[in-house]
């Protein structure tokens, strides 16, 4: 196939303009031919820059579907419209990359795979953690047999003050949550990926709004307006898988910690451990002596080379076109972000009736 992939965006944001546009744009097998936003000057915007020769661009994503010569959207809206715009998009016969994560809610999640199902059109959830070095060689380790039978994980995104203060990140309506479902979702979708674990029994959850009331509180985005901070600071999951294994997971935005971190696991096996809480670290038995050793994921001090010039960003734009282009499964499953999602619903549940939820 030598045809460039004829690639729409529709959410002309903060996660386009950070993530998406940039990566598509470095990549030989695609262009960007439709920008939608409702905001329309920002598809405006985003068409000078990134847009290819004939660039379109709307206000309504309903008319951009109806253009039959586009083959791949990625949906980079809020939590709440996950759901409506990516089924349609399937249903209009094109393959989807929707941001994280899946949907606001796993009842939404589950519609998106079953249109994907329906449709035999390709769906991929934006998970870029995965796609980093110290994630790909990790799990390349654990397959290899490298940590054993994973039985313990733990899954952290904790940040000490860093409350994202734009766009809607603080609207329970349109987002579903606050760090869990934004950044907690990140830690728990490596989590399970690297342990390849898909099936939980239980969850006990707790979501905490200690903070978020303070006035000019210290914020690395500045300022939180008190009145708008409708979601959790932090939240944290017990969760038990239906093998016995067990994931805590720790998320926040704002919380007295001195020791943060996002998007990083910490994994222990029959065989050795792995965390990824001060660079990558693996840690083991031999000779009947214990052992830990950082990975050294450079270029082994060549001068004047900065190892993979391919970000995890560049990479999982990359990997999404190929596995369009040659009709592979893509490395982000929509069975797996929907796991990720029924977690992240428990943890909420749970935290409003302070009792488990359990998974049939």
């Amino acid at each position: 196939m030598s045809k460039k992939l004829r690639i729409a965006i529709i959410g002309c944001g903060g996660i386009a303009n950070g993530k998406h546009m940039p990566s598509l744009a470095k990549q030989d097998k695609a262009e960007m031919v439709a920008f939608c936003d409702i905001v329309k000057e920002r598809a405006e915007e985003a068409a000078a820059q990134f847009g290819a020769e004939g660039t379109k661009v709307y206000d309504d994503y309903r008319e951009l579907l109806k253009d039959s010569s586009i083959d791949v959207i990625h949906v980079c809206t809020p939590n709440d419209s996950h759901a409506e715009i990516t089924v349609a998009a399937l249903e209009s016969g094109k393959h989807v990359q929707c941001e994280k994560p899946m949907a606001k809610t796993a009842a939404q999640a589950r519609e998106m795979l079953d249109a994907a199902k329906r449709t035999g059109k390709k769906l991929s959830i934006a998970y870029q953690n995965r796609f980093r070095d110290d994630s790909l060689y990790l799990k390349q380790l654990i397959e290899e047999g490298e940590l054993g039978d994973i039985y313990y994980g733990k899954a952290i995104a904790l940040r000490r003050r860093a409350v994202p203060t734009w766009g809607v990140f603080l609207d329970e309506e349109k987002q579903g949550g606050g760090p869990l479902i934004d950044i907690g979702t990140h830690a728990l979708d490596l989590t399970l990926w690297l342990m390849d674990n898909y099936k939980p029994k239980s969850v006990m959850g707790s979501t905490f709004h200690k903070l978020g009331q303070r006035e000019n509180a210290a914020n690395a985005f500045g300022p939180w307006d008190p009145e708008q901070f409708k979601v959790e600071d932090s939240a944290f999951g017990f969760i038990t898988m239906e093998n016995g294994a067990t994931i805590v997971l720790e998320s926040s935005w704002a919380l007295n910690v001195v020791e943060f971190g996002e998007a990083k696991t910490l994994l222990a096996g029959t065989e050795g451990g792995a965390d990824m809480t001060n660079g990558l670290r693996l840690n083991g038995e031999k000779n009947s002596r214990l052992y830990d050793t950082n990975v050294n994921l450079g270029a082994g001090g060549v001068a004047f080379y900065n190892g993979g010039a391919e970000n995890e960003a560049d990479r999982e734009a990359r990997m999404w076109i190929e596995a369009v282009l040659e009709d592979k499964e893509p490395l982000v499953k929509p069975e797996q972000a929907l796991v990720v999602t029924e977690i992240l619903e428990a943890i909420y549940e749970s935290a409003k009736t302070g009792k488990a939820v359990y998974f049939d």
